[in-house]
């Protein structure tokens, strides 16, 4: 696809492309990046309860922040694989710019750990009774 503000690449638009480039970027998060793919085994687990049980709100905030966890997680693998490509020996400045990274990617697991933990308790309940 052509850059509009540098002026490089290619012309025209193509959204095929584009969608290619998320799934294989996805397959490779979810091939290779652990920390992705329990993310993702363990959210649809609770995604299918909260859909069997017909609670579509539930439904919506586990799917919401499942995304919120695997952007960040994915936004994480990305940072520190471009830091290690730019160095490659131990720098400080590198280590303080991927603790920032996990730091985001912590805090998005502490919120979804605390949803997906009050929805699973709520959605039992529901399957349960």
């Amino acid at each position: 696809m052509r850059h509009k503000f540098l002026g490089t690449g290619e012309a025209g638009y193509h959204p095929l492309r584009k969608i290619r480039t998320v799934i294989s970027g996805l397959r490779y998060a979810v091939l290779y990046d652990l920390s992705v793919t329990y993310k993702l085994i363990l959210s649809v687990v609770v995604l299918m309860l909260a859909f069997a049980a017909r609670s579509w709100v539930d439904f919506l905030l586990i799917l919401v922040v499942t995304g919120f966890v695997l952007v960040a997680e994915i936004f994480n693998s990305a940072i520190e694989a471009l830091c290690d490509f730019v160095e490659t020996r131990h720098n400080e400045k590198i280590k303080i710019i991927k603790d920032i990274a996990a730091a985001g990617v912590g805090i998005a697991i502490l919120v979804w750990l605390i949803v997906l933990g009050v929805e699973l308790s709520r959605l039992l309940d529901i399957v349960l009774q």
